[in-house]
């Protein structure tokens, strides 16, 4: 039995992230409790952590800050090991800083700031659908993916300065855009794993299985 927390700080887009997953475990034929929750006791008892985000970075960060102990909880949990996934800014809150409107504090597991996509004659935002670059088996969270394979990016800012060994998988729009992060026990997507239907089911499904 996994117990799976989604958190609620908020931000949007949990019930979708919630069926995408529910989805996932019953392809797997795996027992998943999935918990959309903002009970920081419940984020500390939680085998596997996911973090959704839409919107601005500063209001993310500053919406998790507003639930008394909801950070630390976190924090504290995926510290001790738990797996973590960020998707959209959930992702972006990895980095060590947003620049979105001001300079915010961010998680600081990965290197690098996010700010605004260098897309020079590219509309922003950068929306719809954009083929995945990466090298097969480059980490468990791509596995039964191919390189080409599209996800759905709704997103202006996007990580810049970031450690090459970190990012596992990018996409061009106007020039190389982190998609994908992890380091450890955590990873992130930039795009919409809920949205990206079979692509991002299947990474849903295997960040139920990963046991890093």
């Amino acid at each position: 039995m996994i117990r799976l927390a989604v958190i609620d700080y908020g931000s949007g887009n949990l019930a979708s992230a919630a069926r995408g997953l529910a989805l996932a475990a019953e392809r797997l034929e795996k027992s998943v409790i999935i918990e959309i929750t903002s009970d920081p006791d419940t984020v500390a008892k939680a085998d596997k952590i996911v973090l959704p985000g839409q919107g601005a970075f500063a209001d993310c960060a500053a919406g998790l800050k507003a639930i008394d102990g909801l950070r630390e909880s976190l924090l504290t949990r995926v510290e001790s090991g738990a797996p973590f996934l960020g998707i959209c800014v959930g992702m972006q809150l990895m980095a060590e800083r947003g620049l979105e409107h001001q300079t915010t504090e961010g998680f600081g597991w990965i290197a690098g700031d996010i700010a605004k996509l260098r897309a020079e004659s590219m509309r922003l935002p950068h929306m719809g659908w954009n083929e995945l670059v990466f090298a097969p088996g480059a980490h468990p969270l791509l596995n039964g993916l191919q390189p080409g394979d599209h996800a759905y990016f709704v997103h202006s800012y996007a990580l810049t300065g970031g450690n090459p060994q970190d990012i596992i998988a990018s996409t061009e729009y106007g020039a190389p855009v982190a998609a994908m992060v992890a380091t450890g026990n955590r990873a992130g997507t930039q795009f919409h794993v809920e949205k990206s239907q079979e692509v991002g089911l299947q990474i849903l499904a295997n960040f139920l299985s990963w046991a890093p």
